[in-house]
């Protein structure tokens, strides 16, 4: 294994040497930090036109990098989502569905597939996750058994904003102060450690996951006078509303303003033109749309009570932020339309790294890091998603979506399936299987292709769904 690792670093380190253009510094190999923040829609950023809520550094990013307007998640839920992150593969493929419950963890369910941080490692990266794990807490894996040379944080889905507790040297203990400030802290100690480079960081932020506060007052202070705007669906408690998303509003800030403090050192160290950044969420969020709350196991929140689970693939549950700065390769106000999805994170970090892709590689997705230099790739037809619900709940999801068409799928339940049209309606208000709708040819014939595509895409990933027995 080690001789391997050196034989590919050797590889790597020579294919840098005879790159030439932009993509090649003077200063040597690329670094990479690559942020995640927990329950972040889309929406719920400055950059993409929310003039209620504070980001003035994740606009500053936008402003010198690019920003996708068209990612998804394939996954509307934490653990499955980021287990295809790392790995490149679904959910189904690695064992992992629906979030990870202590129980499933203590059983020894984890993330256990090639993940893209241990083939950086191999080529000879200094790499780190600090923050939010939520892929098995079983010693086999942990984060420094699975690609990372250093770990802080915490294994488990929850903490709290304040006065966490996390694991620190080996060693777990409760640590005062703000949970984004304490890992950034780490976070800048890793890159001055590390300053000579190369390094790959995961930053996983917990926030802006409920419960959202306290954070500190200056996180807090841009909302406490605004009038936010909200969805408007009827039977909303629109106080709570507004306050929760205050709430979460400021809960995002408290990234945002951290966010500022890693540009600051980058700056400072000179290493801001030959790092890329990438900003994304582990998925979506509603925040009272569709009359719900959270994410892909959401619940009903109409006349402010807590209803029951809402298992769904909406665009609010699946479309994220994907922001990235990398001065030497992303000409600044560069805006990339093209459908992307966080299944393709494997093979994107690789190639944008110009690290070669392991010869055993399963990882499904695209590399679509040649349009950071502006050029294009070849274009897909659709995206997918899966989601199978079995905490609070059962429900067993798959999804295809086109640039004019969704269509959901709900198996093992009747009369939910779902198709709406995108262009006429991107809020997802007519499901068009509902009523005579379904009745219609056009319905019928566009049903029948799309559902022949979802077919395909099963059974090219062996979903087990297809067999009769899941």
């Amino acid at each position: 294994m080690l001789a391997r690792a050196s034989i590919l670093a050797l590889v790597v380190a020579s294919s840098w040497i005879g790159l030439s253009g932009s993509c090649c510094a003077a200063e040597g190999r690329p670094n990479l930090i690559a942020i995640v923040t927990d329950d972040q829609g889309r929406w719920a950023c400055g950059a993409y036109g929310n003039e209620d809520i504070h980001t003035p550094q994740l606009d500053r990013l936008t402003r010198e990098g690019a920003i996708f307007t068209n990612a998804i998640t394939g996954t509307p839920v934490c653990s499955p989502s980021r287990a295809t992150y790392f790995s490149g593969r679904w959910p189904t493929q690695v064992g992992i569905t629906d979030y990870l419950a202590a129980e499933e963890t203590d059983a020894g369910t984890g993330l256990d597939a090639p993940l893209w941080p241990a083939v950086l490692q191999a080529a000879g990266y200094r790499t780190g996750l600090i923050g939010k794990w939520h892929l098995g807490t079983q010693p086999q894996f942990h984060p420094t058994r699975r690609g990372f040379d250093h770990f802080m944080g915490f294994l488990g889905g929850g903490n709290t904003p304040m006065d966490p507790t996390l694991e620190v040297a080996g060693e777990v203990r409760k640590l005062k102060g703000s949970l984004p400030d304490l890992l950034v802290d780490d976070a800048i100690r890793f890159i001055r450690e590390n300053r000579e480079a190369p390094f790959a960081l995961s930053l996983h932020f917990r926030a802006p996951h409920r419960p959202y506060g306290p954070v500190p007052k200056e996180d807090s202070a841009p909302y406490r006078a605004i009038d936010p705007r909200i969805p408007d669906v009827r039977g909303l408690n629109v106080e709570q509303v507004k306050q929760s998303t205050r709430d979460y509003y400021a809960s995002i800030s408290s990234v945002d303003r951290n966010v500022g403090r890693l540009l600051d050192v980058l700056a400072e160290l000179k290493l801001a033109e030959n790092t890329w950044i990438i900003f994304t969420s582990d998925h979506g969020y509603n925040e009272g749309r569709h009359g719900v709350d959270t994410k892909g196991n959401a619940q009903w929140i109409i006349g402010g009570v807590r209803g029951p689970k809402v298992p769904n693939m909406w665009e609010t549950s699946i479309r994220v932020p994907l922001i990235m700065r990398w001065p030497e390769v992303i000409k600044a106000g560069t805006t990339i339309d093209v459908p992307v999805t966080n299944l393709d994170m494997y093979r994107t970090v690789l190639g944008g790294l110009r690290v070669p892709i392991p010869v055993d590689c399963q990882a499904g997705g695209v590399d679509y890091s040649p349009l950071l230099r502006g050029e294009s790739i070849p274009e897909r037809d659709a995206l997918f998603g899966q989601y199978d619900l079995h905490n609070g709940g059962l429900a067993y999801l798959r999804m295809i979506r086109t640039a004019d068409y969704k269509y959901v799928r709900h198996f093992h339940a009747l009369f939910m399936d779902e198709l709406y049209d995108l262009r006429r309606d991107p809020e997802e208000r007519h499901n068009l299987l509902d009523g005579r709708g379904a009745e219609s040819p056009d319905v019928k014939a566009r049903l029948a292709e799309l559902q022949g595509q979802l077919t395909e895409w099963q059974r090219s990933i062996d979903d087990p769904l297809l067999n009769d027995a899941y």
